[in-house]
């Protein structure tokens, strides 16, 4: 980070959409966790800090009569755990720009931290507007943006906020360097053989990346619903496996482009099928082009695992994205927890690794391989646009 905080206020919006179980209890902390070393570096150089952040879409689940669920959307929820996260006393502002904020903003002492309101409380957080932007900024002498988790969004907060400070007074938070320089790494300096491992449901939600990794990859490693699609191009018999009719033909095109390109594309040899999508279904392992009539793949089978573990760790960069199967649940978890495990092994051995979106990163946290690897980040649709070589808004108007 390039400012100089002592004594300055800083904005700070970082990216606490953490899920919550019923009671409100934080089930999943990771993207509080990491935007901890930026909060407590601007307050060791003698600064204060006020954070913003979203939290869910309440404007979307309004109550019966209309108004908004401020019990379940509060981000007063978070901050007793992060008062114990950061060791300091947290204040909360019961809105984030209103009297109560200006308010608790004005008389922040360095040193002290004030946590606002849901931003998305406003519908104007969404629509990226100017003047609610404006009275975000009042409240700060300068901007940080650590929430790379929502950088592919030009929404108030994230991005329309920086266009109020000037070069020296924003810059982004330490997350958010480290993630841009992790994504760079793969894509501009990655060491060979580089596979990309995409799994998830749909071809039409990964196609872009996909066409990106032909750029600098020697391996694609296809697995979840997505497989079934580029299946059915090659005349497999897929069952009643999800499939993307319309996406068929781009399956097959993206085949080609990939043998002339020389990057060798791996789909799943074997499908752990069932007749339902419920985790007490019957089962029954087939060829990913021979899964019988009333069944569907929900998950890579024993060969299909073995096959795209042996791939991984003979690579030296990974990239991955996408769970195998329906990691959920625990019938149709093991070729996710295959492929962490291989990601974790080649790492071992000297591999560099990227791991994102939330099933990925739900894996290797739940199998404690988060440290196993070289770099798990918490951008989900964000870094599946970076590495899509977009132009991410809230990364530019930092730069701008």
């Amino acid at each position: 980070m390039k400012i100089n905080f002592a004594g300055k206020k800083a904005l700070v919006r970082v990216d606490f959409n953490v899920p919550l179980d019923k009671q409100y209890n934080i089930t999943d902390d990771t993207r509080i966790r990491e935007a901890v070393p930026t909060i407590l570096e601007i307050l060791k150089e003698g600064g204060s800090v006020i954070l913003m952040s979203h939290l869910g879409r309440p404007l979307e689940k309004l109550n019966a009569d209309g108004s908004i669920n401020k019990e379940k959307f509060t981000l007063n929820h978070l901050v007793k755990h992060l008062k114990k996260k950061l060791k300091v006393k947290v204040q909360f502002a019961d809105d984030c720009v209103g009297k109560s904020a200006v308010k608790k903003a004005a008389a922040l002492k360095p040193g002290e931290v004030l946590l606002l309101e849901n931003t998305r409380f406003y519908p104007e957080e969404e629509k990226g507007d100017e003047a609610f932007a404006k009275k975000l900024a009042n409240l700060a002498d300068v901007y940080v943006n650590d929430a790379f988790g929502t950088a592919h969004r030009a929404h108030a907060s994230t991005t329309i906020v920086a266009h109020n400070f000037d070069q020296n007074h924003k810059c982004f938070g330490m997350l958010m360097e480290r993630e841009i320089e992790n994504a760079d790494k793969v894509i501009k300096n990655s060491v060979k053989p580089v596979t990309c491992v995409t799994g998830g449901a749909k071809v039409s939600d990964k196609l872009l990346l996909l066409e990106r990794f032909l750029d600098f990859a020697d391996n694609i490693i296809i697995g979840g619903a997505m497989a079934y699609t580029f299946m059915l191009a090659k005349k497999g018999q897929v069952g009643n496996s999800l499939v993307e009719q319309d996406r068929v033909k781009t399956a097959k095109e993206f085949l080609a482009k990939a043998k002339a390109a020389g990057v060798k594309v791996f789909l799943p040899k074997d499908s752990v099928c069932a007749d339902k999508f419920a985790a007490d279904a019957n089962t029954l392992v087939a060829p990913s082009n021979l899964i019988p009539d009333g069944y569907m793949g929900l998950d890579i089978g024993p060969a299909a695992a073995k096959t795209f573990a042996g791939v991984i760790r003979k690579s030296q960069t990974i990239i991955w994205n996408g769970p195998m199967g329906v990691f959920e649940m625990p019938a149709f978890a093991e070729g996710t927890k295959t492929v962490a495990k291989a990601v974790a092994s080649a790492t071992k051995k000297g591999a560099y690794s990227m791991v994102g979106g939330g099933d990925s990163v739900a894996a290797v946290n739940q199998l404690k391989l988060t440290k196993k690897v070289s770099f798990v980040s918490t951008g989900g649709g964000a870094m599946l646009e970076y590495l899509e070589g977009k132009e991410l808004p809230g990364i530019k108007a930092i730069r701008e």
